[in-house]
This record gives C-alpha cells, sequence and structure tokens, in this order.
C-alpha cells in the first residue's frame, strides 16, 4: 500500500479482498472513504451493504451506500452492465472531490482476466493504474496480492467478510475458469498456474500502456487511415470508435471489422449482437442499429 497514498474512495462490496484492502488503508492511515455500491441483483442486497459500511466505519474509515439500476438488454451480460455502473457510481463519486479509485483486484483476477480476454478474441491485462474516461485514476493497490492473502488477512482480522453466492455459479465465465480452468491448469503444470498467467497479463497492460503513449489511438472510422496504420494502432483505433458508441465485439468480429477497410471486396456487414451491424460505406465505418 505505501506506494499509494489518495486521497482515494475504495470501492467496498464486503468481500474479503475489498475489506482487506480497507483494512490495510486504515492500519496506514491513508486518506481513504469506502463506496459501497448496491446493485439491486440479489435478495437480500441492502442487508450487505449495511454490514460492509459498518465493517468500515469500525475501522475508521467513513462509507456510504450507493444504489444503481442494472438493466441488460438481451443478449448483454448482466455482469458487464453491473461492472459499468458500478465504475460509473464509483466515478461520480471519485470526482466529488477530487479522488482516485482503490479496487483490490488480485494476482487471481489479473490471471482471470488474461484468460477470459483470451478465449474471446483479446487478451488484455489489468495496469496497475490507469485512468477512466470519465477522469479520475484508477488504482489497482493488491494487483501482486494473492487471494488467499486477503482471505487471511480478514479471519486473523476477525472482520465477518461477506461471501457472494454468485462467486459459486458457474453460469458466470469468470467463475467458471476460476473454479474448473485454473485447477486443471495447476494440474497439467504440476503447480500453480496464476502466477505465470497474472505475469503475462503484466506484460500485456505495460504494452497497451505504451502504446496510449506512443501512438495515435483516438477514434476513427475513416477506412483509409485505418488500413494506412499497423495492426496494434488499428485495432485500438477501430474499438475506441465502437466504445463511443456503446458496442463490444469480440476478437473474431473485430477481425471482420478490420478487413471492411484492409480488405475490402463489396463484402456485406459484420452482425454484432442486439441488433448491431457495421458496416462499409461511402470510405468510412458506419453502425447500422436494426430495429
Amino acid at each position: 500500500m505505501r506506494p499509494f497514498d489518495g486521497p482515494a474512495i475504495i470501492g467496498l462490496s464486503g468481500g474479503p479482498d475489498s475489506l482487506a484492502l480497507v483494512a490495510a488503508a486504515a492500519a496506514e492511515g491513508k486518506d481513504v472513504r469506502a463506496v459501497v455500491v448496491d446493485h439491486g441483483l440479489q435478495e437480500g442486497s441492502a442487508d450487505v451493504t449495511r454490514r460492509a459500511v459498518a465493517a468500515a466505519e469500525r475501522m475508521g474509515v467513513p462509507a456510504e451506500v450507493v444504489r444503481v439500476e442494472v438493466g441488460a438488454a438481451p443478449g448483454e451480460s448482466v455482469e458487464a452492465v453491473a461492472r459499468e455502473a458500478r465504475y460509473a457510481a464509483l466515478a461520480e463519486a471519485a470526482n466529488r472531490d477530487g479522488r482516485e479509485i482503490w479496487v483490490a483486484h488480485t494476482r487471481e483476477d489479473q490471471a482471470e482476466t488474461l484468460l477470459l480476454g483470451a478465449l474471446r478474441g483479446n487478451p488484455a491485462g489489468m495496469a496497475p493504474v490507469s485512468v477512466l474516461e470519465s477522469g479520475p485514476r484508477l488504482v489497482r493497490p493488491f494487483l501482486t496480492t494473492r487471494r488467499a492473502d486477503t482471505a487471511g488477512a480478514c479471519e486473523e482480522l476477525g472482520l465477518g467478510a461477506w461471501h457472494d453466492p454468485m462467486n459459486d455459479d458457474l453460469a458466470y465465465q469468470r467463475v467458471s475458469i476460476r473454479k474448473r480452468i485454473l485447477p486443471a491448469l495447476a494440474e497439467v503444470l504440476g503447480g500453480d498456474a496464476v502466477p505465470a498467467l497474472a505475469r503475462t497479463a503484466d506484460r500485456i497492460a505495460a504494452d497497451q500502456a505504451y502504446i496510449e503513449q506512443s501512438a495515435d489511438l483516438t477514434p476513427t472510422a475513416d477506412c483509409a487511415a485505418l488500413a494506412a496504420a499497423p495492426a496494434p494502432i488499428r485495432q485500438r483505433r477501430i474499438m475506441a470508435w465502437l466504445r463511443e458508441r456503446g458496442i463490444s465485439v469480440s476478437g473474431a468480429q473485430l477481425a471482420d471489422i478490420e478487413r471492411l477497410c484492409t480488405d475490402w471486396r463489396g463484402q456485406g456487414p459484420v452482425t454484432i449482437s442486439g441488433g448491431v451491424r457495421v458496416e462499409r460505406r461511402g470510405g468510412g465505418l458506419n453502425v447500422d442499429k436494426q430495429a
């Protein structure tokens, strides 16, 4: 925690990772306050948030509850929509008095993020520090910390961490990776797979940060400009253009959209979920949302 000074808000769920982060910040006298986001997705969520606030306040950290609405459209991931709503709420709270946002992602989260991204064709890693489009810095002080250590700290301190039942639901891809894939990889390797996966994710995050600092990644739909750019730049500029329109794509879909610029032969539009299509029109990319 010592390299991070804040002032900051901490995204607190009441689980062991975020409770341990609040405890560490309190022990080191950091200028922090906690924000507990209630998504209202589970029965009893209001009670969970009250207990999280009480735990933070017992450690001398002021805390508040922010309630958000999570409405996923057909074909959208409820998990992804909830995450977007959560970060929007944290950013709003941080921007009120110029604070950073601290979240308690661990080494396991980094490894899981790499595998999830790779399976979707977009391998990714989380940076220790990044900046959200809405303004505040996003800091991950526990990115080199193991999940067993946060759970152990909460047990030692008697914090009574909440266990989210969604973390046992194999219908969620991240949970399935955590409970099925990582143990299977450990069996194949004859040892813990998390450190190697997390180091790979660290390198990807560092590469991404370098590219962001060194290249023009502004959104564009200009096919000529995109075709002339190196592939890593082209892909990021297309992704930025899509994000502006609230669209996320898989790796295969991104490759098809790229070909609208680099290998144009009059092909038809690329179909995305939710009735969205990306097509080439008049030398540029265009989004068509079907009713």
